[in-house]
């Protein structure tokens, strides 16, 4: 891993997914107050190994086929971004930019396709202490373009730090993914796919 004023890059092989017969790191935030540090998902090189059998609720392609947490109750997409994490009181929030610069938001579709399906933990217990948030294309052709994402800390709701979050994309048939660890409220991390 390089770093680049402040930036993190990642290099994340085709292996696309943490877990996957990969020892990669978690990226950690960078050292000041307030700052964010960035990840950038660069292209997979490697063959993906298979870890086994899809694991629900866990933002990864567990068996690399291209499908993130595929017959899981989870809806999917041709375009999809995921994050999950185990510690239930934490309010972590997933904001995806698309390439229209449009904040994806809960229930109302964007122009281009993309919605976000529930915002976690959730005030009705809709998440049920499993913790996930999809961005995914509901319809349409994928937009082309830059997509910005941030992984925020919003509250700790009694949980003690660090918060690992894992972090799974999908971009037609390559996905791709990131161990995010948020440090303290109001923490977050940027990352940019591009499609």
């Amino acid at each position: 891993m390089r770093r680049h004023s402040a930036k993190y890059k990642i290099l994340l092989s085709l292996c696309w997914l943490l877990g996957c017969g990969s020892s990669r790191s978690p990226v950690h935030a960078a050292a000041g107050e307030g700052k964010s540090a960035s990840v950038e998902l660069l292209s997979p090189l490697d063959a993906c190994t298979p870890a086994g059998p899809e694991t629900c609720e866990n933002a990864l392609d567990d068996n690399c086929n291209g499908v993130i947490d595929e017959g899981c109750d989870e809806r999917l997409g041709l375009v999809q971004f995921v994050i999950a994490w185990d510690k239930p009181g934490a309010d972590i929030d997933l904001r995806v930019t698309d390439p229209n610069g449009e904040l994806v938001e809960v229930g109302r579709p964007a122009e281009s396709g993309l919605l976000k399906e529930r915002d976690c933990p959730g005030r009705g217990g809709e998440c049920r202490g499993k913790n996930t948030e999809n961005v995914f294309l509901e319809s349409g052709e994928p937009t082309r373009g830059t997509y910005s994402i941030k992984v925020r800390l919003e509250s700790l709701g009694g949980e003690t730090t660090p918060i690992p979050v894992r972090f799974g994309a999908r971009l037609g048939p390559k996905t791709y993914a990131a161990e995010l660890v948020l440090e303290r409220p109001e923490a977050e991390r940027e990352l940019s796919l591009r499609l």
